[in-house]
């Protein structure tokens, strides 16, 4: 996705930090805002699908780098990724645009960004559409000690992320291989029974991983991958592993929502082959999201859904924002 005069980039300051925005849509300052936010391991580019589909219908569309990724900042300090302070970013975010609320889009930890944001900053949005990720009430425990309660010496990438260290130096041996086989592994095209667990431990994350193919599946095409893994061929991928290393600070710093529920209008989508779907379906939502319009599971796709299907995910999305009119 370049940058062109209809796919602007500027970069927008917020919460302390800036963040570099692409942006496309009307010029009209009463167009409606959509922010879109990706996870991990992604930048704004992953969004190429829907950037131009949604600002075609009519809406303003603001899509960072989020913090730690991209040409956006990247503090050093892995306490600034809690979610509480990720949703800041977001609300710093609407003050730098002029705009006191926006329709919230997220996938994988931006799903998780943008469900906290719902929660700690209400008022700022309009309406949350979450990719991946559903929303689910703070645990009563710490997730780090949960995880490792559930899965004990076995290897899981969550908690082989945890030490700062090795798996920043895997991953950054080579971006381009890591990425094609982490984007292909959590695909809808990879085999039915991958996992990301496996029954020892000391090992690399390449180790549980499919080989991609070659040529990869068509939703992502090698000038897409180069793109992607040369931006993370000079950032590194701290900023976004930081995130899952704030996930007790998020859960310290949430106390105060442990009864939250989401009362915005809300819509959920994924693959029905989403690897994250295992660990708790839709159903989680139940009793905590007051107004969910509707839970989209595209047939066949994976982890990417956005990228494996984007005229899906545009579908619903478009269908979604026409009932908050």
């Amino acid at each position: 996705m370049s940058d062109t005069p209809d796919r602007a980039r500027r970069t927008l300051t917020t919460n302390g930090i800036s963040l570099s925005v692409v942006e496309a849509g009307p010029a009209d300052p009463d167009a409606p805002l959509v922010v879109l936010c990706h996870g991990f391991p992604e930048l704004a580019y992953s969004w190429r699908h829907q950037i131009p589909v949604l600002a075609g219908a009519g809406f303003h569309v603001v899509a960072p780098d989020m913090r730690g990724y991209g040409r956006s900042d990247r503090p050093a300090d892995q306490a600034g990724y809690d979610l509480v302070n990720i949703a800041d970013d977001l609300a710093g975010l609407l003050d730098a645009l002029g705009q006191e609320r926006a329709v919230f889009v997220g996938h994988d930890w931006g799903a998780a960004s943008v469900w906290t944001l719902a929660t700690v900053h209400p008022e700022r949005v309009r309406a949350v559409a979450a990719l991946s990720v559903p929303y689910r009430p703070r645990g009563s425990r710490p997730p780090v000690s949960t995880l490792k309660f559930l899965f004990g010496d076995t290897f899981f990438y969550m908690l082989y992320f945890q030490a700062p260290g090795p798996a920043d130096r895997e991953l950054a041996r080579d971006p381009r291989a890591f990425l094609a086989r982490f984007y292909y592994s959590a695909s809808g095209d990879a085999p039915a029974g991958f996992s990301t667990v496996r029954d020892f431990h000391g090992t690399e994350l390449h180790e549980v991983l499919d080989e991609a193919p070659d040529p990869f599946p068509p939703w992502l095409t090698s000038d897409d991958l180069d793109r992607v893994a040369s931006e993370f061929a000079r950032t590194g991928f701290t900023g976004g592993l930081s995130y899952y290393r704030a996930m007790d600070r998020t859960w310290e710093r949430t106390a105060g929502l442990a009864e939250a529920k989401v009362t915005q209008p809300a819509l959920f989508i994924a693959g029905d082959r989403d690897l994250v779907l295992r660990m708790g379906g839709p159903s989680v939502m139940d009793g905590w999201v007051e107004d969910l319009r509707d839970v989209v599971l595209v047939p066949g796709a994976g982890h990417w859904v956005q990228q494996e299907r984007p005229e899906e995910v545009n579908e619903a999305l478009l269908g979604f924002l026409a009932t908050l009119r």
